[in-house]
């Protein structure tokens, strides 16, 4: 029944997309329009964090290690019958880098994902590939 709804519910209420500019602001820019729209969503504060930590390392990731454009997708979703909120995002596919990542300044963003989130996954496709994850909610 409450998947009904949610599917009943305007398009604009069940699902966001903000493009995301190929530039160093780009993250938290994004990251206050999110922040608005899980208040709008009466998330609460806590997972609400959650959910804004895992967008911020999905985010930073398409910047860093893939090709622009990259595009993220807010949902509300189900998971085991629980309310959750998905964020997916698109970029064009890996990166090439001349340069050394200093394993001291990253590489732990995959864990925070796959910690603060029910579950996550990646699809790779023709026009890209897309990370995502479910934190749950409520």
């Amino acid at each position: 029944m409450i998947t009904a709804q949610l599917n009943a519910a305007p398009c604009a209420e069940v699902e966001h997309v903000f493009p995301l500019p190929y530039a160093p602001r780009a993250v938290s820019a994004v990251r206050r329009r999110v922040q608005a729209l899980l208040a709008r969503w009466n998330v609460p504060t806590d997972a609400a964090d959650d959910v804004l930590l895992v967008t911020s390392e999905l985010l930073t990731n398409a910047l860093v290690h893939a090709l622009p454009p990259a595009t993220l997708r807010v949902s509300r979703t189900l998971v085991d019958g629980h309310g959750a909120v998905r964020v997916d995002v698109t970029d064009t596919g890996p990166a090439r880098t001349s340069c050394e990542v200093d394993p001291d300044e990253h590489g732990r963003g995959i864990d925070i994902v796959t910690t603060l989130s029910a579950r996550c996954g990646v699809h790779t496709h023709p026009g890209g590939t897309s990370r995502w994850a479910d934190v749950l909610v409520g």
